[in-house]
């Protein structure tokens, strides 16, 4: 089994919040099962990473968040506004920056 953080996973928590809120709204555990369901259960991030990076984001305005009852209990859910999509933009345009770079290092003649 992998290691649960490796330390090349710094930023990809918020990047991948950022990028499920952009499609709905979501309460942070709703986003703990939806990490591991999109990417294979290949990253599995606890609530004790997701809770701090959306409050994070939610105090530098990238996202709003909202109480709201359901079962008798109270969530909070998030939604992703102008900023934070502005947010997302800059992080997915440096991630592709990044991921094309190791890609060719990989590929360069002599790695193999």
């Amino acid at each position: 089994m992998g290691q649960s953080n490796p330390p090349f996973m710094s930023g990809v928590p918020e990047l991948l919040l950022l990028r499920l809120l952009e499609q709905q709204e979501m309460y942070g555990y709703e986003l703990v099962k939806r990490i591991r369901l999109v990417t294979g259960e290949a990253i599995s991030l606890g609530e004790g990473v997701i809770y701090p990076v959306l409050h994070s984001l939610e105090r530098n305005g990238a996202l709003r968040a909202r109480r709201k009852k359901v079962d008798g209990r109270t969530r909070v859910y998030y939604s992703l506004n102008a900023k934070g999509r502005k947010r997302l933009d800059r992080l997915q345009t440096e991630w592709h920056r990044i991921q094309s770079g190791i890609t060719a290092a990989f590929e360069a003649p002599g790695n193999a």
